[in-house]
């Protein structure tokens, strides 16, 4: 007979291992073999044992209990035979499947062991939920991490959302539960019902392993295979892994899908990741940029927070197509010689009712205590780094990316909010760390070991820190006490940059030091000099729009923007729209405004970062030494009474050189002397001020000769007209 608290438990949904009742067990019959099969059929009338024996007969199995729990005992002198389970419903329907529970537990001591140390860094290959087959069967094979839960189910509508018909077992102190269900096709919607110790009633949750969801505001997980997609990046993927990635030239376009393009004509639909497969990457590599940067692709719930708030880390948003559209958009972007960035946030993570907060009953993934757990900034939940579970969760997605999806870098969102207990907080709203202090010693560790095992296991692709505070060594090497970071946005440079630009020229000569400040501090770090989405919204203005003067001053200030930020020290980004002149800040809800590019001086502008892009690619001593001195070299930065500096820069062949002229003011310079290092002619390699570009098209004429007259301690010296707000490259031979 069926030990009554056995029952109890399996009827009111609250056994934490059913497999040890239900399912086939050895039991004695009439002294000899025998087993007993249990299944619990909520809806059935009546249920039989069918032998997987050809010519063996059915079995009816006996109701033990009123809630659908059935028993049968069979003779098993050869042991365990393989069954399946027959059920006839209340309208008479007869369906046939296989026993979840005759399965064996299928997840191995090794894994179990890797798991509870956090050194399982293909998780998302065993947690979620997986294709499999076993003993000739098909089905899928659910993992999930709930520790403080008394049961765990899987339920969707292959068995009416009903927590009582697929409980899982738990594998006991690893906080895991697992279950196989038979003969569940892919493309199922599922979730997990979940009762924990502090509450009476039990709530569902997406799968924090599902690889697809469905659009929001619909929040199932559903099984999808991502193994059927075959790639054609071979020889992108084996390049990459050559190349140095601080000596190659690195032009980013960051994007936010969902806006760059839209279907007016189709309610103004989003593109598709096929459709945008060829018409963004089609104008990414006519522009000449080197990569693409996504603003978050995970799934989100809140199209306002463009995906910075996830809850399905390794889930590619189904707004914009199925995994496989999204792993044709990156295998067409490496063949086209575009590199794919994609945007992570692991400081933090939403509320949502359906995702990681609150996961099991508790605070999971986060802390308890709001000074540690609560990021008071974005009204969301810190993931606690310190628990080796949730820190193998997030490093699992990060590998995942790069692992599934081939994607080549990761900017990592809010690294600051990340390095300090205090960020965001008033005194008493935070925790000091064990020796006092303000810094997050556990994210410091994670984020070290993160980058470590990107670089380890996926050699040239990179990572790119979101850091603003001067912490040091965000990019420097992890032997070296730094966080291990390919890159690290300049955020001051950026910020400088913008305040200057922002000042009408006349006042510009009282603040020298903003242009040239940069340079102080331009190799403390390996850095990426950013005008981002963040710097164009929340009423800050588009970037022409920031810019002082009469319509035509305000394109010539934007155009000596770009001419600069290439010209100097660091890889280059620059945010969708502002290739063009959008004059709307960005709306996530908008397309850009491509109309402009139909008219002067907007298609000028976009001719113009279509040459800087070229021309950046094109002549290494504009990359190859971004990080040293020996790439850059001051001519002049003190002539602040004409806002006019110049410099060189420097390839790895220190004779290969770019003379970088720049006129911040709308005053025309004429016979202005620069010192330059060889005699002979100076090619004008670019002229932000020519016509072809909606300048005034003044310049030299295509170049000019240098003479022997030092000047600024060089030994040779040019005479240049400097247009009215404008950037001049020059390159001797």
């Amino acid at each position: 007979m069926a030990p009554r608290e056995h029952i109890e438990r399996l009827v009111k949904a609250e056994h934490s291992n059913p497999g040890e009742f239900l399912g086939p067990h050895h039991m004695p019959v009439n002294g000899a073999q025998g087993i007993v099969i249990r299944a619990l059929a909520p809806d059935a009338s009546e249920a039989w044992i069918v032998p997987d024996v050809p010519g063996v007969k059915a079995v009816r199995m006996d109701r033990i209990h009123d809630s659908g729990l059935f028993e049968a005992v069979l003779d098993a002198p050869k042991g365990i035979p393989g069954y399946r389970i027959q059920v006839t419903d209340a309208q008479g329907t007869v369906t046939e499947r296989h026993d979840p529970y005759s399965f064996s537990p299928m997840i191995s001591d090794h894994d179990l062991h890797l798991f509870a140390e956090g050194r399982l860094f293909k998780a998302y290959e065993t947690l979620g939920a997986h294709a499999r087959t076993v003993n000739g069967v098909t089905g899928i094979h659910f993992v999930v991490w709930a520790p403080n839960a008394t049961r765990v189910s899987v339920v969707g509508e292959f068995n009416r959302w009903d927590g009582r018909s697929h409980q899982m077992n738990s594998r006991k102190s690893t906080g895991l539960w697992e279950v196989f269900i038979p003969n569940l096709p892919l493309g199922t919607l599922y979730k997990y019902e979940i009762r924990a110790r502090s509450q009476e009633t039990s709530f569902l949750k997406a799968d924090p392993y599902a690889f697809a969801a469905e659009l929001r505001p619909r929040t199932a997980s559903i099984i999808h295979d991502l193994s059927t997609y075959r790639w054609s990046d071979d020889d992108w993927m084996e390049d990459r892994a050559r190349l140095n990635p601080l000596t190659v030239p690195m032009s980013i376009y960051e994007v936010h899908l969902g806006s760059w393009m839209r279907v007016p004509e189709e309610g103004d639909r989003w593109l598709t990741y096929r459709e945008l497969a060829d018409k963004l990457l089609q104008y990414v590599k006519h522009m000449g940029y080197t990569h693409i940067e996504l603003m978050p692709v995970t799934e989100h719930p809140f199209d306002g927070s463009w995906g910075y708030q996830a809850t399905g880390y390794f889930a590619a948003t189904s707004r914009y197509g199925s995994p496989e559209d999204f792993m044709a958009f990156v295998d067409a972007a490496h063949q086209a010689g575009i590199g794919v960035i994609m945007d992570w946030a692991p400081a933090h993570f939403p509320d949502d009712a359906h995702g990681l907060a609150w996961f099991d009953g508790t605070h999971l993934y986060d802390h308890e205590d709001p000074r540690l757990g609560y990021h008071p900034e974005w009204n969301s939940r810190i993931f606690n780094y310190g628990r080796v579970e949730v820190r193998n969760f997030l490093l699992n997605s990060a590998l995942f990316w790069l692992d599934k999806y081939h994607i080549d870098g990761l900017r990592v969102d809010a690294v600051a909010s990340m390095l300090y207990r205090d960020y965001a907080r008033k005194p008493g709203e935070w925790i000091p760390n064990r020796f006092g202090g303000n810094e997050n010693l556990e994210a410091v560790s994670f984020l070290k070991e993160l980058n470590i095992l990107v670089h380890q296991e996926h050699p040239g692709a990179v990572t790119i820190a979101e850091e603003s505070t001067a912490w040091p060594g965000v990019s420097k090497p992890t032997y070296t006490g730094g966080l291990g970071f390919t890159f690290k946005w300049n955020m001051g440079w950026m910020h400088d940059m913008l305040d200057y630009f922002e000042k009408d020229s006349i006042h510009r000569k009282y603040h020298q030091n903003q242009i040239t400040f940069g340079l102080l501090y331009a190799f403390h770090e390996n850095f990426v000099l950013v005008l981002s989405h963040d710097e164009v919204v929340h009423g800050k203005k588009a970037l022409l729009d920031k810019m002082p003067g009469d319509l035509w001053q305000r394109f010539a200030n934007l155009r000596a923007l770009y001419g600069y930020m290439y010209g100097h020290p660091g890889k280059k980004m620059l945010f969708m729209g502002g290739e063009f002149g959008q004059w709307w800040e960005w709306n996530h809800d908008d397309s850009l405004q491509w109309h402009l590019c139909q008219h002067e001086p907007h298609l000028g502008l976009q001719r113009y970062v279509h040459d800087l892009n070229w021309l950046y690619r094109n002549e290494p001593a504009l990359y190859q030494v971004d990080y040293d001195w020996t790439g850059f070299q001051w001519i002049d930065f003190s002539d602040a009474e004409h806002s006019v500096i110049s410099f060189l820069r420097k390839a790895q062949d220190s004779t290969n050189q770019v003379v970088c002229v720049c006129n911040f003011t709308p005053v025309p310079r004429h016979e202005y002397r620069v010192g330059v290092p060889m005699l002979g002619w100076y090619r004008e390699l670019l002229n932000s001020d020519s016509q072809i570009y909606g300048g005034s098209n003044m310049g030299n004429g295509g170049g000019v000769m240098a003479e022997p007259i030092a000047s600024h301690g060089l030994p040779n010296s040019v005479a240049l007209t400097l247009p009215p707000l404008s950037v001049l490259y020059f390159k001797a031979g």
